[in-house]
């Protein structure tokens, strides 16, 4: 068995959002360093561009766009623009998201905030699956991976729309996977535990910390790469016959912000 094989994406495509920072951007780095071309797209075109130019420097294949998958008509440009640029897409990775933070008091949000979560949680890689998903068919090699969260499982208090928009998204996996599995296109859900990027820093604690490691076997919270390798593994040939399921990459416990 050659192992470097199983983890090599040499000559393929990956589109990931939200690539301009934590998650996303350490899922492109890795990505590229197994020798796939990265579609680095964002909100923000500076942070996509920062992005592919750090993989540009590593010898990698890089390129930045700016999208807004609240947008339809940006996610269609986004996939036009990838299909343009490499003339195909291998692997999608939707990690683009909003909402949490314990910040869902149900009694002060309104619809507008209930729309706009499903609509960039769920709604966008829906759409993006249903755009790419015929390239990777006509490719003959298709890996789809969502960015999840703990939150689809636990239950917490003012986390109701987040927490239920992320359970859709891995409901949605599970079943889309039927629809693409005789397309030879697998679509799997990474579901982080509570990971040290920028928008844990802003509701984390000393006190919130010391409660999560008390749950978690692995004493320490996740880092990005945590997550990252994960999503190699997904979109790799070495896990060729998995499909419809949700990791949990959590250090084998369950950290909460309650």
């Amino acid at each position: 068995m050659d192992i470097k094989s199983l983890l090599d994406l040499s000559g393929k495509v990956a589109l990931v959002t939200g690539g301009g920072d934590g998650i996303g951007k350490a899922s492109c780095k890795i990505l590229a360093a197994a020798g796939a071309s990265v579609v680095v797209s964002d909100l923000s075109l500076e942070k996509a561009q920062e992005t592919a130019s750090d993989i540009s420097n590593s010898g990698g294949e890089a390129v930045a766009a700016s999208c807004n998958v609240l947008d339809p008509d940006d996610i269609d440009r986004l996939v036009r623009f990838t299909v343009d640029t490499y003339n195909t897409v291998n692997i999608l990775v939707n990690n683009a998201g909003m909402g949490g933070g314990g910040r869902e008091n149900p009694f002060k949000i309104d619809r507008e905030y209930v729309e706009r979560i499903y609509a960039i949680n769920v709604f966008a890689p829906w759409q993006l699956c249903k755009l790419t998903t015929p390239f990777m068919k006509e490719s003959g090699y298709g890996s789809i991976i969502n960015i999840s969260s703990m939150s689809s499982v636990n239950n917490d208090p003012d986390m109701s729309i987040y927490g239920s928009s992320k359970a859709a998204l891995n409901h949605l996996a599970s079943n889309l996977a039927f629809d693409f599995g005789p397309m030879g296109i697998r679509i799997n859900n990474i579901a982080p535990g509570a990971t040290r990027t920028r928008a844990l820093a802003s509701v984390l604690t000393p006190e919130i910390e010391a409660k999560m490691l008390s749950h978690t076997p692995i004493k320490r919270l996740g880092e990005i790469s945590d997550i990252a390798g994960a999503v190699l593994y997904f979109a790799a040939p070495i896990s060729e016959w998995v499909t419809g399921q949700t990791l949990m990459v959590n250090g084998g416990g369950v950290q909460s912000l309650s």
